[in-house]
């Protein structure tokens, strides 16, 4: 009777550990991506962006200033969206092939790659809303935070290291006038500037598994000291069934 007591005692002890065990390494799927975002084609702007992902789901925060602020009296919508699958690197003036002075959105796909995946303010984030001026952030300035779910192209970029944020919607006036009387090679509708990039970078894997602290250049936010939590209450666990163990052995001695 003794024997089987302290043996069902023991398996509880090891059950608990095993429990107490799985948040310290459940907490670690997410892996942070960063980048910080360069001007093209004479934009003066600059931004950076923070992508967590946890499964296929991403959140990403952005923080951009110095773009384009109207366009037809209104705010300048300026899509943006991660591309991949090619050299996952923003394009030189090299890329401009047909030398009017500015890279438009196929001549830097080369360098850059497809659009995998809108960043849109709502609704569509797939190639499909790629030219949804609708959906779009606007404005000289913008922040932005979404959590979408992200395609499993889009998965494979960020861990090959080739998935690349692009901005785009240029001023006209600081183009040539060939550039300026261009229509978009993506969207004939359009003018060339509103569809050309303005910010480009690619996005690189930190160090961290998961949300850094800090604001928009470090992710926005802090789940630092989970794992640490995790092994406070494992340790806490194996006293908790050591304890209980020794109390057992002592009453079941007296009673011998």
């Amino acid at each position: 009777m003794k024997t089987k007591l302290l043996l069902s005692l023991s398996l509880f002890a090891a059950t608990c550990v095993v429990a107490m065990g799985i948040p310290s390494t459940a907490m670690a799927a997410s892996t942070t991506y960063q980048a910080t975002l360069d001007p093209l084609n004479h934009s003066t702007a600059s931004g950076s962006v923070t992508l967590v992902l946890n499964g296929d789901q991403a959140t990403i925060t952005e923080q951009v200033t110095g773009m384009a602020a109207t366009f037809s009296n209104a705010p300048y919508p300026h899509v943006q969206h991660i591309h991949g699958g090619a050299l996952g690197v923003c394009p030189t003036v090299a890329a401009d092939k047909n030398g009017d002075g500015v890279i438009s959105t196929t001549e830097g796909m080369p360098s850059y790659g497809m659009i995998l995946t809108t960043l849109s303010t709502t609704g569509d984030t797939s190639p499909a809303g790629a030219v949804d001026l609708k959906i779009a952030p606007s404005g000289g300035s913008f922040n932005y935070s979404r959590t979408i779910t992200v395609s499993p192209e889009t998965i494979t970029a960020l861990k090959a290291g080739n998935a690349v944020v692009v901005v785009h919607g240029l001023d006209p006036a600081t183009l040539s006038p060939e550039a300026q009387a261009a229509k978009s090679d993506i969207v004939p509708a359009l003018p060339l500037a509103a569809t050309s990039p303005a910010l480009c970078g690619t996005l690189v894997a930190t160090q961290m598994g998961t949300l850094p602290k800090g604001g928009v250049n470090t992710g926005g936010g802090s789940t630092s000291g989970i794992q640490d939590g995790g092994l406070f209450v494992l340790s806490a666990g194996l006293l908790l069934a050591a304890g209980a163990l020794l109390v057992v052995r002592r009453r079941l001695s007296q009673q011998s």
